[in-house]
């Protein structure tokens, strides 16, 4: 089934009027479980502290784990702050807590990379992969509404074909955005859905065409090696596609993200990380240890249900936010 959908002037969405300076607290609000977590254990835990001592970096260590950062970027964080001690470098715990900012900020800012639409490329083809429920079809819609307002044509390929509810939803956020969708019945071959939406993109002069797939576990392999045939099927047309393979992780499962992560990364090779549901855990360390561990680039996180709530990742504005009082 083809649908297309005429595509006429829409009146601006609350996202395109954010400015900058809006949508820092609007981060901030959005993230206060997992800000609040660390900004008032923190200052539980330096509650009367004068001196930084074994005991207190122990301490440290502890709540980290317990936020989601995880074993191997906690003991690296208190490895830094143990050389830094030696050095005396720190002499209280304002100070230890001002350099735990600035290790936080220097793990994330390699891994601070927007991702640009490559203009030579037409259609920009986004492959979406993730596992049940972390939320790629709603951040489908929102990343439709977001290069809409960059003046961009887009499409959408319904290549959910296990779900017919999925199918439908697709449909309707593509009613909603007034952009085509290309689909065909449940059950349909997912990888040529996808190619038959590339070829239609083409012929229309699509700027993106964004694929979405079935949710599946990491570990059906099965399945997985459908997504291997649908990243074989798109490079018939262009070699040098998906141009970008985006992953959606749900952070409210912490640690079990990054064994998601590195068998999506195995299968198609990853691109970039979409962090769902930062809004909904108190645990944001999970940020911090899926980019150390697996070296990807978060693009976009994702802190509601709204369809501003989905923003491309800042660094800064992040730390910033989960450091603000």
């Amino acid at each position: 089934m083809f649908q297309f959908l005429k595509k006429k002037k829409t009146n601006l969405s609350a996202l395109e009027t954010l400015s900058q300076e809006t949508l820092f607290p609007r981060l901030r609000t959005k993230i206060s479980r997992a800000r609040q977590n660390l900004a008032e254990g923190l200052a539980h835990l330096f509650l009367g502290k004068k001196e930084i001592d074994e005991v207190l970096l122990d301490e440290l260590e502890t709540r980290l784990i317990a936020a989601d950062f995880g074993v191997v970027v906690t003991q690296e964080i208190i490895a830094n702050l143990t050389a830094r001690l030696n050095r005396k470098e720190l002499n209280n715990a304002i100070a230890l807590k001002t350099a735990l900012r600035e290790i936080l900020r220097e793990m994330l800012w390699p891994y601070n990379q927007p991702l640009l639409l490559d203009e030579t490329k037409q259609p920009f083809i986004v492959l979406l992969v993730g596992v049940n429920g972390a939320g790629k079809t709603t951040t489908i819609g929102k990343l439709t509404r977001y290069w809409q307002q960059q003046g961009k044509k887009i499409m959408l390929a319904a290549g959910d074909t296990f779900r017919a509810a999925a199918i439908q939803q697709l449909a309707s956020w593509g009613k909603s955005n007034q952009v085509a969708v290309v689909a065909q019945h449940s059950g349909a071959d997912s990888a040529a859905v996808i190619y038959d939406a590339i070829q239609s993109a083409k012929s229309k002069g699509i700027d993106v065409l964004i694929a979405d797939t079935a949710g599946r576990l990491h570990t059906q392999t099965n399945l997985m090696e459908e997504l291997k045939k649908i990243k074989r099927t798109i490079q018939k047309i262009d070699a040098t596609a998906p141009h970008e393979v985006l992953l959606i992780l749900d952070a409210t499962i912490g640690q079990n993200a990054l064994n998601q992560a590195r068998e999506f990364n195995d299968a198609v090779g990853v691109t970039g990380i979409c962090l769902t549901k930062l809004d909904g855990t108190a645990k944001g360390g999970i940020i911090f240890s899926v980019v150390k561990t697996l070296h990807l680039p978060v693009r976009f996180i994702g802190i509601g249900e709204h369809i501003e709530d989905l923003q491309p990742f800042d660094a800064d504005g992040f730390i910033n936010a989960l450091f603000s009082d």
